[in-house]
């Protein structure tokens, strides 16, 4: 991690101290974390883009305990306006795909609005995994009080959500803890509205159980018994999983393989995700490949074929709407023990999941960050989970797939200087291209250099596009005279006054390289839908707080 000491944050700089006698161009008023000068943004911005790509895990300058209390700040100041706060929740959910933040929010509603806390609860909260991680931020206090779970609105938001959900649902979702199934049913207390999901309560609550009756027993603190609950009423699943643990030489029950680890042989396990090899969707195989190297899968060289062959599905691709990210991070996560056929069919879906990229109206300049903070991971640093793909790995991709789509783009790695990229081919393969841009690296963070450069080409542009993790602080900019991103685009838009600035921050920050504007587009982190953000903004983008629309627009009905 960088030294806190010279990386740390400081206090927004007051009017009062900074010369606002330099013309056309906006004074900066922060500083980010790396010491350079910045733009704070708004708080609903703040908000936007962390919800949209962070899943509370440190950076090359900001530990995860930052990044919480930057969330949490933004959210206190938008404690007045609890509907876009709701919005935020769904938008990260159900277009991001987030886990951690949409329970964060879903949570610090349940402290200011209740109606729309069980509004958007049912919605967010979608699986048993996401209940429990709401469970435990809010036992935590990180909203700012800790939640009690067996009272109020949260307790009839669980019960609710608990009565909406089959008894199967319930049961297949009931691997993990902190806090375990067990935690959740005796802290929210649901009631069972028929005696299957009775009998199944009880099982899950490890109720004493008497085999000789047949029955789970609940007791009084007298020690008598207060209900029973029957064995022959669990779900059908529960009583096949109960059967197989006994006699494992019984059919295997349709369960996540995690329930069946420690019970099933390993023939059995392999038999297990070879069905799913067989049967599994396009995604369920995409992610999965791992798993089907380790147990055995690929052994049968016609299930090498046959998962190799689905991958490049091109129907499958287009219906799945998979971009080249999702492909990359597959592609990138895969074991050795992957064959290199089934490694090779990624590459090439990637190249077929190009046709879901827009074409960007105009000539389009790319600018690449390739500093030495581009090498952290792009979901953050979590320990033994941490991602192998770096910021650089995606930024480059993001470049050539652009490039692909408009080859007279111009792509422009920088650090604190431009380096060339005349070797990129339109034509070649996306990784190609990809790993061409990641040979550059190193060194410090001058966004106006690139775009100083962009000036000097004396060309007229209609987009510009940043990828970065935006934490400049090369370039000797001081606050009165803006930062140099900003100065560079005032001088840009002589030239090219109707053209678009696109800055996409792959890390979550408060401050911005440039200030609000209506030909500006701020996108915070990086997931597949910023390809689709972007080409609306450049084809119908008017809004000096794009993305902040894009939330709003998310109905509440």
């Amino acid at each position: 991690m960088a030294n806190k000491n010279l990386f740390k944050s400081s206090a927004p700089i007051t009017a009062k101290s900074v010369d606002r006698t330099a013309k056309n161009v906006t004074v900066t008023n922060a500083v980010n974390n790396a010491g350079g000068v910045a733009y704070l943004k708004t708080q609903k911005n703040t908000l936007a883009q962390i919800a949209a790509t962070n899943s509370f895990n440190g950076t090359y300058y900001v530990s995860a305990e930052e990044n919480l209390n930057l969330a949490k700040k933004a959210a206190l100041a938008l404690k007045s306006d609890p509907a876009f706060i709701a919005k935020v929740a769904l938008y990260c959910r159900n277009k991001a795909y987030m886990k951690d933040m949409p329970a964060f929010l879903v949570a610090y509603l349940a402290t200011i609005d209740s109606k729309l806390f069980r509004k958007v609860f049912p919605i967010v909260i979608d699986n048993v995994k996401m209940l429990r991680t709401f469970i435990q931020i809010g036992r935590s206090g990180a909203v700012g009080k800790t939640i009690n779970m067996s009272s109020g609105t949260v307790r009839h938001a669980i019960r609710d959500w608990f009565a909406s959900k089959s008894p199967e649902f319930i049961f297949k979702g009931s691997i993990g803890n902190d806090p375990s199934m067990r935690d959740v049913l005796r802290m929210s207390r649901p009631k069972p509205e028929n005696a299957t999901k009775a009998a199944l309560y009880a099982y899950l609550k490890d109720s004493e159980f008497s085999e000789s009756e047949g029955v789970f027993i609940t007791r009084n603190k007298d020690k008598s018994v207060k209900y029973s609950n029957r064995f022959s009423d669990l779900p059908k699943i529960v009583k096949e999983y109960e059967a197989f643990k006994k006699n494992p030489s019984l059919e295997v029950p349709k369960l996540d393989f995690r329930m069946l680890d420690s019970i099933c042989s390993k023939e059995q396990l392999k038999n297990i995700w070879k069905s799913q090899a067989e049967t599994g969707s396009w995604t369920i195989t995409r992610m999965n490949l791992n798993n089907f190297a380790k147990y055995g899968v690929f052994d049968d060289p016609k299930m090498v074929d046959l998962v190799s062959s689905r991958l490049v599905d091109k129907k499958s691709i287009l219906d799945a709407k998979a971009y080249p990210y999702q492909l990359m991070m597959a592609y990138t996560a895969s074991d050795a023990t992957v064959p290199m056929k089934v490694r090779n069919a990624l590459q090439d879906a990637m190249e077929i999941a190009l046709e879901n990229v827009p074409a960007f109206n105009g000539r389009t300049v790319v600018c690449v960050d390739t500093s030495g903070s581009m090498s952290s991971p792009i979901t953050g640093n979590r320990g033994t989970a941490t991602s192998s793909v770096t910021c650089i790995q995606v930024a480059a991709l993001f470049a050539a797939a652009i490039l692909r789509k408009n080859p007279e783009a111009v792509i422009l790695p920088f650090d604190t200087s431009v380096h060339s990229a005349s070797s990129l081919n339109p034509r070649d393969s996306v990784m190609t291209n990809a790993s061409k841009l990641q040979r550059f690296g190193g060194g410090g963070t001058d966004c106006g250099a690139a775009l100083r450069h962009v000036n000097n080409l004396k060309q007229n542009f209609d987009n510009v596009i940043f990828i970065s993790d935006n934490e400049s602080w090369a370039g000797g900019y001081s606050y009165s005279r803006g930062t140099g991103l900003m100065n560079e685009w005032l001088t840009f838009l002589k030239k090219n006054k109707d053209a678009k600035l696109v800055c996409i921050d792959l890390t979550p920050s408060r401050t911005s390289q440039v200030d609000s504007n209506s030909n500006i587009l701020q996108v915070g982190g990086f997931g597949d839908q910023v390809f689709d953000v972007v080409n609306s903004f450049i084809e119908h983008g008017n809004s000096s707080d794009h993305w902040s629309d894009v939330i709003d627009s998310v109905s509440l009905d």
